[in-house]
């Protein structure tokens, strides 16, 4: 099974243990993490600004199309189990999606500091091999 591609900021607590509950949830093994500032991500990004790219996460299906930020919420959610409901509410919503996730992302920091450490400590290359 091919996988898609997760581009997440690894120097970013909240954002490390968020994948890490995502890989959890990933039962198949649909979704490969990979660190933003990976090489490889500046290819399956290419084209993309640098801040456009550290502004979000962003999925890399294996066809090789690019959904960022809260478009990517509905096709990661497809990939997971029983993440169905949670796809088709994003579908069904798309700007709220993308506005709770723009909440999300400009808040990472104050939420990572209320997670405290089990944030820093999460290394979600420890949960699956790149």
């Amino acid at each position: 099974m091919e996988r898609s591609t997760l581009l997440y900021d690894a120097d970013c607590g909240f954002c490390r243990w968020s994948l890490a509950k995502i890989l959890r949830w990933d039962t198949r093994g649909a979704v490969r993490p990979l660190p933003l500032r990976d090489p490889q991500a500046e290819e399956l990004l290419s084209g993309m600004d640098e801040e456009h790219r550290m502004a979000s996460w962003h999925l890399v299906t294996p066809d090789g199309r690019v959904y960022s930020g809260g478009d990517a919420v509905p096709q990661l959610a497809g990939l997971l189990p029983a993440g169905a409901p949670v796809a088709g509410l994003a579908r069904t919503f798309p700007s709220t999606t993308r506005s709770l996730y723009r909440w999300v992302a400009n808040h990472r920091e104050e939420l990572g500091d209320r997670l405290g450490t089990q944030a820093c400590s999460v290394d979600p290359s420890h949960l699956r091999a790149r």
